[in-house]
């Protein structure tokens, strides 16, 4: 399946269609949202894809799978959801004041769209910066 590639980049989505999407990108925009967690199996070993490297530029989709902004790859970490870090949770911004939060929340958020998560269960952490605002 893989990711969509726009403008010669791969696409990257927030959450899930709708408010949830709106909210994160907003977020994005505003400054706020630095950072995003991802599945290892699931968002891309299933979809046949690698895991962003540094210095990568994604093309971020909105809710009509418009390019919205451009994000660059800062640091990318692959850890075990037991240990994901406090410094994650607050550069991904969505509420979480420490790893003790995010496995909270992540681990209801990824069981409700129907995941299997363990301690041990992969997790993608992507740091990274907004380059590029494409609604002016």
């Amino acid at each position: 399946m893989g990711f969509r590639r726009i403008n010669g980049m791969r696409s990257i989505e927030f959450g899930i269609p709708g408010e949830s999407r709106a909210k994160l990108i907003s977020m994005i925009l505003d400054g706020n949202k630095r950072a995003t967690a991802g599945l290892l199996e699931w968002d891309y070993v299933a979809q046949g894809e690698q895991v962003e490297v540094v210095g990568e530029k994604l093309a971020v989709l909105d809710n009509e799978d418009k390019h919205i902004a451009t994000i660059e790859a800062t640091r990318v970490e692959i850890t075990e959801f037991s240990d994901v870090p406090d410094d994650f949770a607050i550069a991904e911004a969505e509420g979480d004041l420490n790893g003790e939060d995010f496995r909270a929340s992540h681990y209801k958020f990824w069981t409700d769209i129907g995941y299997s998560i363990s301690d041990q269960t992969k997790v993608v952490l992507l740091y990274f910066d907004l380059i590029e605002d494409l609604r002016k």
